[in-house]
This record gives C-alpha cells, sequence and structure tokens, in this order.
C-alpha cells in the first residue's frame, strides 16, 4: 500500500471518530462543563453547521493551492481545532474547537 494512501486512510478515521464520538460522551460533557444534555448536543450540531459552511469555503480557498499542502493546511487546521476542544475550560470553548475542527471535514473528503 502507498504511504500516502495510508496517510489519507489514517486522516479519514480520525476525521471520523472526531464527528461521532462526542455523541457517546454526551453526557459526561455536559456533567463536567456543568450544563444540560441537550445543550451539550449542541457540540454535534455545531459541528455539523461547521461542515457545511466549511466544505465548500475551505475547497474554494483551496484552488489556488497544490493537493498536497491543502491537505495538510487541512489536518494542521483538524489538530489546532481538536486541541483547542481538549483544554476548553468552558462549553463555549469547546464548541468554538469543535466548529474550528469541522471547517477541515468536508474539504477533506
Amino acid at each position: 500500500m502507498p504511504l500516502a494512501l495510508l496517510a489519507l486512510a489514517i486522516g479519514a478515521f480520525g476525521i471520523g471518530t472526531t464527528e461521532f464520538v462526542v455523541m457517546g460522551l454526551l453526557p459526561e460533557i455536559a456533567g463536567d462543563y456543568g450544563v444540560s444534555i441537550p445543550s451539550a448536543g449542541l457540540l454535534v450540531t455545531g459541528y455539523a453547521i461547521g461542515v457545511v459552511i466549511g466544505a465548500p469555503l475551505m475547497a474554494v480557498l483551496g484552488t489556488r493551492i497544490g493537493r498536497k499542502t491543502m491537505l495538510m493546511i487541512l489536518m494542521g487546521l483538524f489538530v489546532a481545532g481538536n486541541l483547542l476542544s481538549a483544554v476548553a475550560p468552558t462549553m463555549g470553548v469547546m464548541l468554538v474547537g469543535r466548529i474550528v475542527t469541522s471547517l477541515a471535514h468536508g474539504a477533506f473528503f
């Protein structure tokens, strides 16, 4: 298997996991941030909205950039958003981190 294909597969796995893992953790997230489970569900909605906005936006912005460079930029954005989510002290910061992460989702695929 070519190394580039393996890298793409790992990236797709990471993005897919990031998208869906929050759903299983909503009770814990709600408890940690002191919000209701439906309020914590906004993390799922925020991610979805970020994908809808980010996919065409990043695709348009990436038309003048090489594919490899664009993939590296998208993965950098993905990692930055996940790091922000990981250290988020409040629910609002966590939501921002999730939205930043989601911007890379659609364009990566």
